[in-house]
């Protein structure tokens, strides 16, 4: 069984940021460490308000367990969408998936108490809901140690920014926050396919692959999601209830990039 991934405070260094991200990748290069990407972040001056230690954290701890990861991958292929124009909720979709693969405790919480307080129709998440959460992870050695009253709290609090960074919750209400109608966009899901498709899964895999999940689809509706993008020539899907074969229209992240435009 692969090794379940501890939980971090690594949010504490930014939630969604996506505007940061987003000048982030204008700046990334090919090959960049952390250490090299944020002394060029430094000298840029592109976090002026903040100390060279604090623009440190955000390259460090935010952005490159989200984006320098897989042989810097996901950054060179999210700078090739940065002339695209893509609408502004599906960045954001992009973002909430990377951010989510990157950081457990955030896709958890997501999957695990987000989604069944959307299911059962509730109008509120509220940060006693996410110290809870966080309580309960700590009681199955979901931490490396024992984190304290005062790191549960923060990073419940975390937890919540990041799903209304995202646009799983409205910014509004300090005690609980409204839970906002949350579905997977078309570009987001053809991005998805495709990128399990060439990190080597099945086809079977990539139709039952938890990433779905954190955008609310139980079992069976990724496959109708994959149908749905059939219908839109992107690949084509032959499916019984044992076998699931896809033919792949993309042969390369450049196609893929240039379908998502």
């Amino acid at each position: 069984m692969p090794e379940v991934p501890a939980y971090t405070t690594q949010l504490q260094a930014g939630l969604g940021m996506i505007n940061e991200t987003l000048d982030l990748l204008r700046l990334v290069e090919p090959g960049d460490t952390p250490t090299r990407l944020s002394g060029r972040v430094i000298d840029a001056g592109l976090f002026s308000r903040t100390t060279a230690r604090r623009a440190h954290n955000i390259v460090a701890e935010m952005f490159a367990p989200r984006y320098l990861v897989r042989g810097d991958q996901p950054a060179r292929f999210f700078r090739s969408l940065l002339t695209a124009r893509l609408p502004l909720e599906d960045i954001r979709q992009l973002f909430f998936l990377q951010t989510a693969r990157a950081q457990a405790v955030f896709a958890d919480f997501v999957v695990h108490v987000y989604w069944p307080r959307y299911g059962a129709g509730a109008r509120t998440l509220s940060r006693t809901e996410a110290e809870t959460f966080v309580h309960r992870a700590l009681d199955s050695g979901r931490m490396q140690k024992r984190w304290t009253e005062t790191t549960i709290k923060r990073v419940s609090g975390y937890l919540i920014g990041c799903c209304t960074d995202f646009g799983l919750l409205a910014d509004a209400g300090r005690a609980a926050r409204p839970i906002i109608p949350f579905s997977i966009r078309p570009r987001v899901a053809l991005y998805l396919a495709y990128n399990l498709h060439f990190s080597g899964q099945s086809d079977m895999n990539i139709a039952r692959h938890a990433d779905w999940q954190l955008f609310g689809l139980d079992a069976q509706e990724p496959l109708a999601e994959l149908k749905r993008l059939a219908q839109n020539g992107h690949l084509i899907v032959q499916a019984t209830p044992d076998l699931v074969q896809i033919s792949w229209k993309y042969r390369s992240l450049e196609d893929l990039a240039h379908a998502l435009a």
